[in-house]
């Protein structure tokens, strides 16, 4: 297959209400992750490292962190004279008009109808992974599919907007429920779908003529006996992020060096938007071990088990375990932090102390002086 038969779309919003500890200012797409990316981060190189060069992301409310984020694509080789990146913000007035992914799809129909390309991936913004799209697209074409699913197997439990996926030995999709998964393992969706774009253009049409906007729901399930709809299990490392809990344990997760091995493979990195700091500067005092540290950041105290972003200052007598703490935040004096997911620009004054648990972090929002 040419590498220009194949378009990529990103929902940068899809997924917000699963953790709107992070989302309440900004797209999930621009949740920053892991020191230095953004969420969109990997979705976005997944397309890139597949050869795509022209990708729309789908936006519907507090996308201006992830425009800046995103800039003109230059980060990703997608800054071009002709295709590459492509911001999509809403059209209209009604959040009402965004509730499904059938209606923002129908948003962009000048979009895609003035597209060339033959097919199209689509994906969300809640997974941390590093999926090669060329062997989903080769297995897309090669099953006949008019619409293939990427999947995982494991546990998927109290995840609310869950697409729980029963895939036969040929590969073929049997059944499809929506809502939280019960079981220890099944079948979940990634998000992530591979379709003709013409074939996409008719059943939003369709769909949208009866006023049906959720894809998952009026298109999968209600048409499943009559489409051929194929299930592709995902085979590389993918986390999808469905709460804080999820969110922290998948940061956490870096700390592993069979994890950072499996999520950043040499052939397929994951690139994003570099900025230029000075290095980690640390002081005399200072004592850090099993932890990821951003450039820019300035430690004092003692860093155990923690994630900690750029421009993130750690004072004297502070002790951090267990803890992620996002870009340009201070830790005052003789502060004892466990367990804690602090957002940007936030203070902790000198002498406090929060302890959460590795199964219910503490969260503190962003710009808060605690």
């Amino acid at each position: 297959m040419r590498k220009q038969e194949v378009m990529g779309l990103l929902f940068s919003n899809m997924h917000d209400d699963s953790v709107r500890e992070l989302t309440a200012g900004r797209a999930l797409g621009s949740v920053p992750f892991g020191g230095r990316y953004r969420l969109i981060d990997f979705a976005l190189s997944n397309m890139v490292n597949a050869g795509i060069s022209k990708v729309g992301i789908i936006t519907k409310n507090n996308y201006q962190s992830l425009m800046d984020h995103l800039g003109s694509g230059k980060a990703w080789d997608l800054s071009r004279k002709n295709e590459g990146l492509y911001i999509l913000p809403p059209y209209g007035s009604s959040d009402q008009l965004y509730e499904g992914r059938i209606a923002s799809l129908s948003g962009i129909t000048p979009f895609l109808r003035n597209s060339r390309e033959e097919y199209v991936i689509l994906s969300d913004c809640h997974v941390v992974g590093n999926i090669d799209y060329s062997r989903l697209l080769e297995a897309h074409v090669a099953s006949g599919a008019e619409i293939t699913i990427g999947y995982q197997h494991g546990p998927l439990q109290g995840v609310r907007d869950g697409m729980v996926l029963q895939v036969a030995e040929n590969g073929r999709v049997q059944d499809v429920r929506l809502g939280a998964c019960t079981l220890d393992a099944c079948d979940y969706s990634l998000g992530l779908y591979v379709m003709r774009k013409d074939f996409l253009m008719r059943a939003v049409d369709e769909a949208v003529s009866r006023n049906r906007m959720n894809f998952e729901r009026d298109v999968l399930q209600r048409h499943l006996e009559k489409l051929e709809v194929f299930g592709y299990r995902v085979p590389e490392y993918a986390v999808p992020i469905t709460s804080l809990d999820g969110y922290f344990r998948a940061n956490m997760a870096l700390l592993q060096p069979e994890v950072r091995g499996a999520l950043f493979v040499p052939d397929r990195p994951i690139y994003t938007k570099v900025r230029d700091s000075s290095p980690a500067l640390y002081g005399l005092h200072a004592s850090v071990s099993n932890s990821l540290v951003a450039d820019g950041a300035s430690i004092e105290g003692e860093v155990n088990n923690s994630i900690i972003f750029r421009d993130v200052r750690i004072e004297r007598g502070t002790r951090l375990d267990g803890c992620i703490v996002l870009q340009g935040s201070l830790v005052c004096e003789r502060t004892s932090l466990d367990y804690v997911v602090m957002d940007k620009n936030v203070v902790v004054r000198a002498g406090r102390v929060l302890h959460g648990f590795d199964s219910y972090p503490v969260f503190i929002a962003k710009g808060s002086v605690v």
